[in-house]
């Protein structure tokens, strides 16, 4: 338990360039207080005592800011900078030396049952505000960018933005082809437009010359 909950200090010290001293971090980091209330609330859940469980959960949440489902399971190292407002559910998974910054959700899409929250793999880090929902898994060293929506499955070593997130970068190389590949409305609709417009102008134009129009009609 020691051993971990040291390197639960050291993986602050790693991902925080304002972490002065232990004193510092052990006393005033919230994100490492509601990891420590997890493991916690976590032994209770697995021993099926869930009302104990959901006490100590609940009052985590309420002096850090950060609810963690007792049922959640988390990795080694895990890091939540600025915690206020994530929300962990409790069938989620995170894997070891995962990043999790404020305003984060790792929740369900919808009232299914069973596996209903996400798998975060290793060395994972996810942005501000970012919202990962449903069953399926976000692979390793994989980046979520701040507010993206991601509501399907990220391949290991991708970069993911946007709402809904799509795969802008994997495995170093960027994916730019895919912004051409997937549907605009906005893209779309312009086009058309432009195409209403085109035939607008021909359609003034036969006029202007007398030209029957495609029924045969001339003017009156």
């Amino acid at each position: 338990m020691f051993k971990r909950m040291k390197s639960d200090i050291q993986a602050v010290f790693e991902n925080d360039p304002a972490a002065r001293s232990w004193f510092e971090v052990v006393f005033t980091y919230s994100g490492l207080h509601a990891i420590w209330s997890h493991r916690f609330a976590h032994a209770f859940y697995r021993h099926r005592w869930f009302t104990l469980a959901r006490i100590v959960s609940q009052v985590s949440r309420f002096f850090t800011g950060i609810e963690i489902h007792p049922g959640a399971r988390i990795g080694n190292r895990l890091f939540i900078d600025h915690g206020m407002g994530v929300v962990i559910g409790e069938t989620c998974e995170i894997g070891d030396d995962v990043v999790i910054y404020q305003g984060v959700t790792l929740g369900g899409s919808g009232k299914e049952k069973g596996k209903r929250h996400p798998t975060i793999g290793n060395n994972v880090v996810i942005g501000s505000g970012a919202k990962i929902l449903g069953s399926f898994t976000v692979g390793d060293q994989s980046n979520i960018g701040a507010n993206s929506v991601v509501l399907k499955e990220v391949p290991a070593g991708s970069t993911v933005v946007g709402i809904p997130g799509k795969v802008v970068r994997q495995g170093g190389k960027r994916l730019d082809r895919l912004s051409h590949q997937l549907p605009d409305p906005v893209v779309d609709a312009m086009r058309s437009l432009q195409e209403e417009i085109g035939q607008l102008q021909k359609e003034v134009a036969r006029l202007k010359h007398g030209s029957p129009s495609k029924d045969g009609q001339g003017m009156t």
